[in-house]
């Protein structure tokens, strides 16, 4: 006769579930960080967000700051990754015919990618970021930390396509592409309003065929108007 056979659940391991407690965490804690800053959150309200005790946050986080810097780490890694990866594949494929667009395309284009594809908690990260580098007080040093190394770069690859462009010109360039980046990602709603509908803060891939274009154009012109006073 034919023993029943047992169904065999698999034994989720210590290291696992807390692996799932922390991952739940740091998705709240950016779901609401996104919605109301550094300030306007407590460990309270992440907890509640998540289901458990407030305790259970003091067991991975000294203070809502680390939780903060925590939550911006953990995608501020990956996305540096991605753009040193489009920039390195840029190097290789254009072989020292480096063009100002092209540079700006493997800088944008896979960061735009990830919001686009990425769903809601990318979505929440890019408006969470947005706060983050427009806070002169704790934002700068997070961004200093995770990111200086990857825009050097990015300006390295411009200087090339551009040897004539004065550095601080190259630099104001960045400035103004990240700060239309900033104001995209956090989704505001503004433009949506200002257009009467005609744009919409969601349609990154609306960005993604407009922004680099745009920013290329103003690298060329401001490095032009320095050359012929």
């Amino acid at each position: 006769m034919t023993q029943p056979i047992e169904s065999k659940k698999k034994r989720i391991s210590k290291k696992e579930q807390r692996d799932k407690s922390l991952g739940d965490i740091l998705d709240a804690a950016e779901f609401l960080f996104a919605k109301k800053g550094l300030y306007g959150v407590t460990f309270r309200d992440v907890a509640a967000q998540v289901g458990v005790h407030s305790s259970l946050l003091g067991y991975y986080f000294d203070s809502k700051q680390e939780l903060f810097e925590a939550v911006f780490a953990r995608r501020a890694e990956m996305h540096t990754k991605i753009r040193m990866d489009a920039l390195d594949r840029y190097e290789v494929e254009a072989a020292g015919n480096y063009t100002v667009e092209g540079a700006l395309h493997a800088f944008l284009d896979v960061d735009l990618n990830s919001y686009i594809e990425g769903g809601e908690q990318a979505r929440n990260y890019g408006a969470f970021g947005a706060q983050v580098s427009t806070t002169p007080e704790w934002g700068a040093e997070l961004m200093d930390r995770y990111f200086d190394p990857l825009i050097r770069r990015l300006i390295g690859i411009l200087k090339k396509a551009l040897p004539d462009c004065a550095d601080e010109d190259l630099f104001w360039g960045y400035h103004f592409v990240s700060a239309a980046m900033m104001l995209t990602i956090a989704q505001t709603g503004r433009i949506d309003r200002l257009s009467g509908g005609l744009c919409q803060s969601a349609d990154l891939a609306a960005v993604k065929a407009r922004i680099t274009p745009f920013m290329a154009a103003g690298f060329m012109a401001i490095c032009r108007q320095r050359k012929c006073p």
